[in-house]
């Protein structure tokens, strides 16, 4: 006879908490929108699972490109992450979502710049903030699920490299051939939207990852608040582990080093779960991202268990021009552990 707990969730629906910034975040958006109420069907071989409530808690330190430029000339969150996840949530990715998405190729002070930023920054002046803008930027695009600012203070990264340098503001510290060693952000009181915690606090699943790891996820863990609010969550904690390096942020680091990042600047641990992908990339991939200085993070379990994580291994490759987390197959595992 099935649990008391698994028939609730199994009524009721689960709450979804997806953590993170970057293509990672909204590549995870798009294979968990399939299970959101109530268009989501069950494939064969799943848990009868399905999502109620899908939140995505997206970080908001960009300084570079059309974000960056609107960031400066409006003082006004940078929108470029956001928009990819409304994009990724939303109905029908035709031609709306397109449109979002469409970069201008000429055009005095046009160029370079994204409709759907342009879109954001406009609608945050009507409507006076940014958080509205996004809300009803969502609805416009009928998004499957809401998406929060990590914060809403204009913060910026602030790295301590190996060197003992020291290096301000995203595009930089991307930029920098040196280890990161402490990363912060200034200003250091930044705080977490209400909606963020409570969506945290009722979670029956909270992810982390994948994305850039200095970049895109520790970013999130230093907004004062949320990783109080993770560790004390009863929700099931997985961090979703890259499948390669990245250069100048994470060359030669393992899936242990990644949690240890996290936890390091976490200052706790929070995650029950990694999930890891266990297939080898094809050789001329290989090859191709190596001369990126970017190798495949390998499916080591030992120093992820040492920490206290449980190592679930899988098949979550996807090889096309590049390499991505194979979406659905990512969700269906995520949907598994809880």
């Amino acid at each position: 006879m099935a649990s008391p707990e698994k028939d609730l969730t199994t009524t009721r629906g689960l709450r979804v908490v997806a953590i993170g910034g970057g293509t990672g975040l909204s590549t995870l958006l798009r294979g968990l929108k399939r299970f959101v109420r109530p268009s989501a069907s069950v494939p064969s071989g799943l848990p009868e699972k399905s999502i109620v409530d899908l939140a995505a808690v997206v970080t908001v330190t960009d300084d570079g490109g059309s974000s960056g430029r609107l960031r400066k000339e409006f003082n006004m969150l940078p929108p470029g992450d956001i928009r990819n996840c409304m994009v990724a949530l939303s109905e029908d990715e035709a031609l709306l979502s397109r449109l979002f998405q469409y970069r201008f190729k000429a055009g005095t002070g046009l160029e370079g710049h994204n409709f759907g930023n342009l879109f954001l920054a406009a609608l945050s002046e009507i409507v006076g903030d940014f958080g509205e803008a996004v809300r009803e930027s969502s609805q416009i695009l009928a998004s499957r699920g809401h998406i929060y600012p990590a914060t809403m203070s204009n913060v910026q990264l602030d790295a301590w490299m190996d060197d003992g340098s020291r290096v301000m503001g995203e595009t930089q510290i991307t930029a920098s051939q040196r280890r990161i060693i402490d990363l912060r952000l200034v200003p250091t009181n930044a705080r977490p939207l209400p909606q963020t915690l409570a969506a945290i606090a009722s979670a029956d699943l909270i992810t982390i990852g994948p994305g850039s790891l200095f970049t895109s996820l520790i970013p999130n863990v230093l907004v004062r608040g949320i990783p109080e609010a993770i560790a004390r969550s009863k929700a099931v904690k997985v961090y979703v582990c890259n499948l390669m390096t990245q250069a100048n942020e994470s060359v030669g680091l393992s899936a242990a080093d990644h949690v240890s990042a996290i936890y390091k600047h976490a200052h706790r641990p929070i995650f029950d779960c990694a999930l890891i992908n266990a297939v080898p990339v094809s050789s001329e991939l290989a090859e191709k991202y190596r001369a990126q200085s970017s190798e495949q993070i390998l499916p080591e379990c030992t120093g992820v268990e040492a920490l206290g994580v449980r190592c679930v291994l899988g098949d979550f490759l996807d090889e096309g021009a590049v390499i991505r987390h194979a979406t659905d197959k990512v969700a269906r595992k995520l949907l598994e552990l809880v």
